[in-house]
């Protein structure tokens, strides 16, 4: 079974006008439902609106939660490319031959100030985004961690995700949709998680209590004992943020 491949795009919206991430949210889900009618294997460049695909799956568009710690404001969209780096990375790769006028064209232009991708290749055992929209899961909330690990750390880091703070994350309500290594470098990973409010603020009691910081609740000392356990990997900061599924995405509860 090959790696799974997929792309991961932070989109910031500058002067601060709330109608932007609205407007980019609602065309680029429209867009992508559009694209899924699509025959298999069929892309098509078309002049204006860059690569379209089904291959090339949007499966969460995400408006950032910003008192969490984001720009205000910012989308984050997390893509699927099926088939790997011979399937949607090479459909995408595909406008890059020859830099052709197309590849200066777009729908959206000046509706975005900035965009930052991440490719991403999924880490052994991290769970397949195809499947997890097979069994129709879908959060109201999801958590995107950004870590810089040691350089050639990422794949241990996330193994020990995976052993050791994905079971007690889910004791927490958190369940890990993806663990990923960033591509083209060696010290970047991201994961993500989906979870609900409450799941949420019962997490962050939980470690207050296990800081002593709250006396109220039960403390979960393993959430503490996690971050000691991290710095083996770490080479620097990591940083969580909250992100808000936009109505009519894939990973969106639907109703």
């Amino acid at each position: 079974m090959r790696r799974g491949i997929y792309l991961l795009e932070e989109v910031e919206f500058h002067p601060m006008n709330s109608r932007k991430p609205l407007e980019y949210l609602t065309w680029l889900t429209r867009y992508k439902r559009e694209d899924d009618e699509m025959p298999v294997d069929a892309p098509e460049l078309t002049k204006g609106l860059s690569v379209r695909s089904r291959e090339i799956d949007l499966v969460g568009a995400f408006y950032a939660v910003g008192i969490t710690g984001h720009p205000q404001f910012k989308v984050v969209t997390l893509w699927d490319c099926h088939g790997g780096w011979d399937g949607g990375w090479r459909q995408m790769m595909d406008i890059y031959d020859g830099v052709k006028e197309r590849l200066f064209l777009s729908d959206i232009d000046d509706m975005r100030h900035t965009a930052f991708s991440r490719p991403l290749g999924a880490a052994p055992g991290s769970p397949a985004l195809a499947a997890v929209l097979a069994e129709s899961y879908a959060a109201p909330f999801y958590v995107f961690e950004s870590a810089t690990v040691r350089p050639g750390a990422a794949l241990d880091y996330l193994a020990a995700v995976q052993e050791e703070r994905a079971p007690m994350l889910a004791d927490h309500g958190q369940r890990l949709i993806g663990s990923y290594e960033v591509q083209f470098c060696d010290t970047e990973v991201v994961t993500l998680w989906g979870t609900s409010l409450d799941a949420h603020l019962t997490l962050q009691r939980s470690r207050d209590a296990a800081l002593g910081l709250d006396d109220e609740v039960e403390a979960d000392h393993r959430l503490v004992s996690w971050r000691k356990r991290a710095r083996d990997f770490l080479g620097g900061g990591w940083r969580e943020n909250l992100l808000a599924p936009f109505p009519g995405s894939k990973l969106a509860p639907k109703g």
